[in-house]
């Protein structure tokens, strides 16, 4: 039963078969020193390895979502965002672990700064390593160099870095136009003006397109490296390569389509299947090489898959 106190946050987490990755991440939270009141919500979406039943039985005062499909990533914090009473919500992975007073410090930063409408702390990898997290809104040239098969054999290239904000520090406090959504605390006044994240992307870019409505609001987005989490990155999304290239790429299309246009998104959806294609080729030598014919094979067949879905959903 949930209290009738209005907490000071909400913590919504959803997960699909990453149960040991989630108990950690909920254990992470209930350790996290915090003199704010908080609930936890976690959605479940349709796992199979046992992930809701371990909720329950281990955290029972949270708050669990059972769907008996996988709704999507949008949906599922949607779900959870409805229920939710929270001053402050906090969409937050299940394959990451809240460090220190990490929470108190992002709840205390929006506390006194009441312009701002979205913050995130400082990712970082299992091994302790920096993760990228702080971002520009990306124009056109951004999408044809980032996260794209000409980016993978030119990680280095301009329009990644300006997008990924390297040029400046990630050990200071400093604004952006948005933040990766491993964790995304967001302010409920922002919600209720703007609404949740837009389920046209079943997961990637919901946090984008979100922090660009909030930030055309009037709202402030802010990076906040006192505060760390670990993110273990991918771990839902790796079990599934080629539904995460196509998810990813289709939802970049989504985004161009919303706000650059049909005529934008067209020329990006053309670029992204021949880069694909070429790619597939580039693979297909290879494996005819005998170089990593395992690897090379489950790219192919995730490239496969990828054209020949010609990237149409990203309505």
């Amino acid at each position: 039963m949930i209290d009738d106190a209005v907490p000071d946050l909400s913590i919504i987490t959803v997960s699909w078969n990453v149960r040991d990755l989630l108990r950690a991440c909920l254990a992470s939270i209930k350790d996290s020193p915090l003199s704010y009141s908080l609930e936890v919500f976690v959605v479940d979406n349709a796992s199979s390895d046992g992930s809701a039943d371990m909720v329950a039985r281990e955290f029972p005062g949270v708050h669990m979502l059972r769907n008996s499909a996988n709704a999507g990533f949008t949906r599922g914090n949607n779900q959870a965002l409805a229920l939710s009473r929270g001053r402050y919500v906090l969409f937050l992975n299940p394959d990451t672990r809240v460090e220190g007073d990490a929470l108190a410090a992002m709840v205390a930063y929006m506390d006194a700064h009441p312009a701002v409408g979205a913050l995130g702390p400082q990712l970082r990898y299992g091994d302790g390593s920096l993760q990228s997290s702080r971002r520009r809104f990306p124009t056109f040239g951004t999408a044809l160099f980032e996260s794209t098969p000409l980016a993978w054999h030119w990680p280095g290239n301009p329009w990644a870095a300006r997008y990924h904000m390297t040029d400046t520090p990630d050990d200071q406090t400093q604004p952006v136009d948005w933040v990766v959504g491993a964790a995304l605390l967001v302010r409920r006044a922002v919600v209720e003006q703007i609404g949740g994240f837009d389920e046209g992307y079943f997961m990637y870019s919901e946090e984008l397109d979100w922090c660009r409505r909030a930030g055309q609001a009037g709202w402030g987005a802010v990076y906040l490296p006192a505060a760390r989490v670990i993110h273990y990155e991918g771990k839902s999304s790796e079990q599934a390569v080629a539904a995460r290239h196509i998810r990813f790429q289709t939802s970049k299309l989504r985004y161009f389509r919303k706000y650059h246009g049909a005529g934008t998104a067209g020329l990006l959806r053309g670029f992204l299947l021949a880069s694909f294609a070429g790619e597939w080729l580039f693979e297909g030598v290879k494996w005819l090489l005998g170089s990593k014919r395992p690897l090379r094979q489950q790219r192919l067949s995730a490239y496969s898959q990828l054209l020949r879905t010609g990237l149409r959903n990203a309505t």
